[in-house]
């Protein structure tokens, strides 16, 4: 049975800085209809940096949505025309923890709202690192916490890190090493 919804009509909503919302007629599989109301975000890349030592930098953030701080791996969007997820990644590791890494090796991709929008994040392990002048954007406020890689692991399989996109890449990089360091 083929599950596709068909859009028969699209009403914008909301036509925003970053992401757009809209409200959907969709003819249905058994050929009912049917409203969807989802949101267009242009995507996003998210990295594990991992240093020699087995550590890892982590950053605390607030996060206006849910009105709280959250320990996350650096992250942002695909908010330039035409700019690979690998570009996003070495630029936001740049700006957001002060480092450039020679080695980006993508460990997957996860869709982290798939009930109301198409945005995927894709994920990266970051190794080679070299400091650099931390340059994070005039409106982000990020506090770098370096740690062990294992206890951020450990800290995601606990449940302690709340954001999805950091426990996905966290543990997607763990399976990663554990395949290729045997």
């Amino acid at each position: 049975m083929d599950l596709t919804e068909k859009t028969t009509s699209s009403e914008l909503l909301v036509d925003g800085v970053l992401l757009k919302a809209y409200r959907d007629v969709v003819r249905l599989p058994d050929g009912g209809e049917s409203v969807r109301e989802w949101i267009d975000h242009p995507g996003a890349s998210a990295m594990v940096p991992l240093f020699p030592d087995g550590s890892t930098i982590l950053i605390r953030q607030y996060r206006y949505g849910p009105r709280r701080e959250f320990l996350e791996v650096p992250a942002g969007k695909l908010d330039v025309p035409g700019e690979s997820p690998e570009a996003v990644a070495v630029r936001e590791l740049e700006e957001e923890i002060g480092y450039t890494a020679a080695k980006l090796v993508k460990v997957g991709e996860t869709y982290p709202c798939i009930g109301y929008a198409n945005e995927v994040i894709h994920l990266f392990l970051a190794e080679d690192l070299t400091p650099c002048q931390q340059a994070t954007e005039t409106d982000e406020f990020v506090i770098p916490v370096r740690m062990a890689f294992a206890e951020a692991v450990r800290m995601a399989r606990a449940g302690e890190i709340l954001d999805a996109k950091s426990t996905v890449a966290l543990l997607l990089t763990q399976a990663f090493l554990e395949r290729r360091d045997g």
